[in-house]
């Protein structure tokens, strides 16, 4: 069967699946709290007579599908399934059922179009050697793909490649994009509290060590971070999110101490590096000009998404075979959003997808963590064709 007949043989399926995806789309639920979908995932697999595994990392779900041809080769397929602390403002019939969260990034998507895939590949075996269908839990920031990992993940179901594919409501409705190489970023946050003695700024300033003049230049000297220690051909980002000092209350009095919170992005680890050294020298050196002191804490969070060169151009082939190449972007922009895929991709090669979902009269959706974000699910028969396409180029002798 060719991919594009993947396509017109799933699209019956396309109403079921969308039913599934609206029921997880009403009831979100959190990373790590996905105990609902994770027991609907592990239903309908089970349903259709696959082997099925439950608990990993918590509440991952890992499905085993065996070609009936000989081969020893093994490949994972990803998807995740948590919500987010969103209010949805979309209106629909199938909005969140649950106050203050929903499926702002189209996981719920992704869940159903990895369910297509196993309804597929399920009746159809002609593949030689074994897929492993990997629905995890708490991508969102939550830890899931390292809980999965540290359960023993790719030790229990062994992997000698890992794909992963996000829907992108800001291309038109069956684009593919991708790139070889850092896709997504890595995502890391710090927290700088700066220390001073406090005053009465109205009286005796003069009598006091102001920390929010420390702020204050600090916040500006973020940027020169940027514009001057990352190299012109690299790519970083620094911003603050939240400061927190004094009180409304008392406008005439000097904090004794401000706190400065905030994200940094990169793509490589020398950048990484460089933003952690440099956001620590300039919060401690701005401090100890003011006479005050500076408590810096930067935490690492996931690391770049980075896709390997063999596993992009499989990806990249079972994309082309589906859709055409001009319907196939190869060398998308990279991504200053993260994925905690990248921790699997650190141990194991694979490639991560992008299928556009967007609609509008210039091809775009509202974008992923807006109250206004939904799933388009006229692209799930196509999200599913590419599952089984991917298992064709890897396990159908059509790898290249």
């Amino acid at each position: 069967m060719t991919a594009a007949s993947v396509i017109e043989a799933v699209q019956p399926w396309q109403p079921e699946l969308a039913a599934i995806r609206r029921d997880i789309h009403a009831h979100p639920e959190l990373g790590m709290e996905e105990h609902r979908t994770s027991a609907l995932v592990a239903r309908y697999l089970e349903g259709l007579g696959i082997e099925v595994a439950t608990g990993i990392g918590k509440l991952g779900v890992v499905a085993t599908i065996k070609g009936r041809l000989p081969g020893q080769r093994v490949i994972g397929l990803r998807a995740d399934m948590d919500a987010l602390p969103i209010e949805e403002r979309t209106g629909k019939p199938w909005a969140s059922t649950t106050p203050g969260l929903m499926h702002a990034c189209g996981h719920d998507g992704h869940t159903t179009m990895l369910l297509g895939a196993a309804k597929y590949l399920a009746a159809n075996r002609d593949f030689a050697g074994t897929v492993h269908l990997i629905f995890q839990p708490a991508e969102e920031g939550r830890g899931g793909a390292k809980a999965m990992l540290e359960d023993g993940l790719f030790d229990r179901f062994p992997c000698d490649a890992i794909y992963g594919l996000h829907n992108k409501p800001t291309i038109p409705a069956g684009r593919f994009a991708i790139r070889k190489g850092p896709a997504l970023a890595a995502a890391d946050s710090f927290t700088v509290v700066f220390h001073g003695t406090g005053g009465h700024g109205g009286s005796a300033p003069h009598l006091a060590t102001d920390v929010t003049v420390v702020q204050a230049h600090f916040v500006l000297a973020l940027q020169t971070i940027i514009g001057r220690n990352v190299p012109a051909v690299e790519s970083a980002v620094l911003s603050v999110g939240a400061i927190a000092g004094g009180s409304l209350k008392a406008s005439n009095v000097m904090p004794a101490t401000v706190t400065v919170t905030g994200t940094s992005r990169s793509y490589t680890p020398a950048v990484r590096d460089l933003l952690e050294r440099r956001i620590a020298e300039l919060a401690q050196g701005l401090a100890a000009m003011h006479g005050c002191t500076a408590d810096v804490t930067y935490r690492r969070g996931v690391p770049p998404t980075v896709n390997h060169p063999e596993q992009t151009e499989v990806a990249m082939a079972a994309a082309a075979d589906l859709v055409g190449e001009g319907l196939l972007d190869r060398n998308m922009t990279p991504v200053m959003g993260a994925e905690d895929f990248g921790l699997m991709l650190e141990k194991r090669p694979g490639a991560f997808m992008f299928l556009g979902g967007g609609t509008g009269p210039d091809g775009v959706s509202p974008n992923v963590h807006t109250p206004l974000f939904d799933f388009n699910d006229d692209i799930i028969p196509m999200g599913v064709a590419y599952w089984a396409s991917v298992v064709a180029q890897e396990l159908g002798g059509q790898r290249r």
